[in-house]
């Protein structure tokens, strides 16, 4: 999924109003973008032996996809970044 910096979130809360189940939406996002630049073998999914980046929401975004928009911290490289 590609879009200006820092506007994910609004686009996958976007791709869910009009339809896309949030699950999917939110592999969009992650596993599959990554699958599509061939990076699969660094990020896109939580796993042994790939880089440890990711964001930490305050909610449940299955439930309530705009839970993506009210980040707690992002974690890149293994370091947590306060918001």
């Amino acid at each position: 999924m590609a879009g200006a910096h820092g506007q994910n979130a609004r686009e996958v809360v976007e791709r869910v109003k009009s339809g896309q189940r949030p699950g999917d939406a939110i592999v969009g996002l992650t596993s599959l973008a990554a699958e599509s630049m061939g990076l699969q073998k660094e990020i896109g999914n939580i796993a042994p032996g790939l880089n440890a980046d990711l964001v930490a929401v305050e909610g449940n975004p299955l439930e309530d996809i705009t839970a993506l928009q009210r980040v707690r911290f992002v974690m890149r490289n293994g370091k947590v970044y306060k918001r």
